[in-house]
């Protein structure tokens, strides 16, 4: 389940969907390629959202996590885990 408390880096790496909803939102959450770090509540305040709009942030990814969009990637995905 997903929670404000959630990087951004894990929300990117497990809810692919999740990047092109923070980026309708207005939240950046992809930079060169690389994930911003820090939370997703944080990201969302830097932004200027309050806490009613991050809770919808949180049901909204919760939702697309359940029943994600379409994959074009087709599960092809870059472990930024194993990076260095």
């Amino acid at each position: 389940m997903i929670t404000k408390e959630i990087t951004i880096e894990d929300l990117v790496d497990g809810v692919p969907g999740a990047v092109k909803y923070l980026m309708d939102q207005g939240i950046k959450c992809i930079a060169c390629g690389e994930p911003i770090w820090g939370t997703l509540e944080e990201a969302a305040k830097e932004k200027g959202f309050d806490d009613a709009a991050i809770a919808q942030f949180v049901a909204d990814l919760n939702e697309i996590q359940k029943n994600p969009p379409e994959d074009p990637a087709k599960g092809k995905r870059i472990d930024t885990k194993k990076m260095d």
